[in-house]
């Protein structure tokens, strides 16, 4: 049994800590090889009704519900009492983390008016929009611990979030609906009307909740015992959800040579993602925060929830399959530029405030 379990915590490790690669393998995957990330897209359990509403439940959905299931699971409770003494601090996070891709997207959209392509422009934006109105993600609590950042304040920042995009995500939408063209507009409008609270509620909050009053009731003997599994898991069906819906957009991007779209797709997340940090940093030394308070609120302002980002897009825009490749990016960008921000900080003393105090 034992070389057995080592062998299991092995390859949890493995793929914890090289995570980037196995997602840029399947990116590359699903350019060249995309018949299996399009049949399961095409596999569902059958339909469930709520709020009126009828939705396929297919794996993309189940495996987004594991995704969030798992970071509830993931929160260690202990820590949230002390939010208390950060409330301020938490409250301009979620506030910076609603309107700092508001703003970024506009100046983006006056960008873009000079782009060739305006079709191509417009699938740019959306997939900006999709991104932008996911909630903070459970990831960046990770990368908090990582470096030694205020863990209550960053699962602050994920909770919140997370409880409140029932109502935040659907504004969202419509707000840079009224930034995009005509046709473009609806169809953001038709997907805050699809990720309305009940979407939300069902597969993001539910699930999250779940995990979250599991983890409560468990002995943390135990939970400390299945928690590699739970990384694991985590891995892959993340792995699973980026190969899926880049097997729609990318085979045809790369057949197509559209090398121009992709390389401004990159430069526009990759801008979206250190902008977001630059700000998490700026707010640090602008309220006079520590370095353990500053990490967290750069993670918080960075990374987003991607997989939700994805099964939406992949449930409602189904025609416009280039509209998923902004958000394959920044999945990938906020990854690198966390551990960048890493390895910066890892190099900065501990004592050290942010603000310079």
């Amino acid at each position: 049994m034992e070389p057995r379990k080592f062998t299991f915590l092995g390859l949890s490790q493995i793929v914890h800590h090289h995570l980037l690669w196995f997602l840029l393998g399947a990116y590359a995957l699903a350019a060249v090889f995309p018949a299996a990330g399009l049949a399961i897209r095409q596999v569902s359990f059958g339909a469930l009704s709520f709020f009126q509403t009828e939705t396929q439940v297919s794996v993309l959905l189940v495996l987004l519900a594991i995704l969030m299931f798992n970071a509830g699971l993931g929160l260690k409770t202990s820590h949230l009492n002390a939010l208390i003494h950060h409330k301020w601090v938490l409250l301009t996070g979620l506030i910076a983390n609603v309107l700092i891709p508001i703003g970024y997207i506009f100046c983006i959209s006056l960008l873009l008016l000079v782009w060739h392509n305006p079709q191509e422009a417009q699938h740019i934006l959306v997939g900006l929009a999709l991104v932008a109105a996911m909630p903070i993600a459970g990831a960046s609590t990770t990368w908090t611990q990582n470096s030694n950042g205020n863990l209550a304040l960053s699962l602050g920042l994920v909770l919140l979030s997370t409880m409140l995009s029932p109502m935040i995500t659907p504004w969202a939408f419509y707000v840079f609906g009224e930034m995009a063209s005509n046709e473009y507009e609806a169809v953001l409008h038709n997907v805050s009307a699809y990720g309305s609270g009940g979407f939300l509620g069902v597969w993001v909050v539910f699930p999250s909740l779940l995990g979250l009053s599991i983890r409560m009731a468990m002995p943390e003997v135990a939970l400390t015992a299945v928690m590699p599994y739970i990384k694991l898991v985590n891995s892959v069906v993340l792995l699973v959800l980026n190969y899926s819906n880049a097997s729609v957009s990318l085979p045809k991007a790369v057949a197509e040579h559209d090398w121009d779209f992709l390389a401004v797709t990159l430069i526009i997340t990759t801008g979206l993602c250190l902008t977001a940090f630059a700000v998490g940093y700026w707010l640090s030394r602008r309220f006079g925060l520590d370095q353990a308070e500053a990490i967290a609120l750069m993670y918080g302002l960075g990374m987003n929830n991607n997989g939700t980002g994805l099964v939406l897009a992949s449930l409602t825009l189904a025609a416009y399959p280039r509209v998923m490749v902004p958000i394959i990016f920044y999945n990938l960008v906020q990854h690198l530029v966390a551990g960048t921000v890493h390895e910066v900080m890892r190099k900065i003393p501990a004592n050290q405030q942010a603000g310079g105090n």
